[in-house]
């Protein structure tokens, strides 16, 4: 910058003020927010009570807004001007986090869903390598088969044996008998 006065100054730069978006965000959710409340609407009823009686009365005679209530509708006009911007502000961040939220369910379901298939491949393939071993189960009921098939054949021999000795002395008998 040149501190001479014969030359002309550079044009600086307009520096506006700056605000966080974000802040002016949450000042919308904040507003919103006390618009939609029954305090809020306590408050603008006393507001407007206390506006009428003294416009009706006066107050040291004086009269500002009368009976039409031509401010006071002035009044509400500029409120609702600057709430419905703040209000579909607000909506819409709510709208973004809703969107966010939603994407990130549908990450963690897709997440999930990839898992579960995983896993049930797996265990597939587990069960097909389950059918071709022995299980404890399927060892035990072929024992137990066994076991079963022993004891009759070693209940037929005994049998047979009893039969054979029944036979054996019968013979004896016979042959004693014929001897004698």
């Amino acid at each position: 910058m040149s501190d001479r006065l014969d030359q002309p100054r550079e044009p600086r730069a307009v520096r506006l003020p700056q605000w966080n978006p974000e802040a002016f965000g949450d000042f919308a959710e904040k507003f919103a927010r006390f618009m939609g409340t029954a305090k809020f609407l306590v408050y603008m009823t006393v507001f407007v009570i206390v506006w009428i009686l003294l416009n009706l009365i006066g107050v040291f005679g004086m009269k500002w807004d009368p009976y039409p209530f031509i401010l006071l509708n002035l009044f509400f006009s500029t409120q609702a001007s600057y709430a419905a911007p703040l209000i579909l502000l607000a909506q819409n961040r709510q709208a973004d986090r809703d969107r966010l939220t939603l994407d990130e369910d549908r990450r963690r379901a897709q997440a999930q869903k990839a898992d579960t298939e995983y896993l049930a491949r797996e265990i597939a393939s587990l069960r097909m390598a389950l059918n071709e071993v022995a299980t404890r189960d399927y060892i035990r009921s072929e024992l137990a088969k066994l076991a079963e098939e022993l004891d009759d054949a070693a209940s037929r021999r005994h049998q047979q044996e009893k039969a054979d000795r029944k036979e054996a002395k019968a013979d004896k008998k016979s042959r004693a008998s014929q001897g004698a």
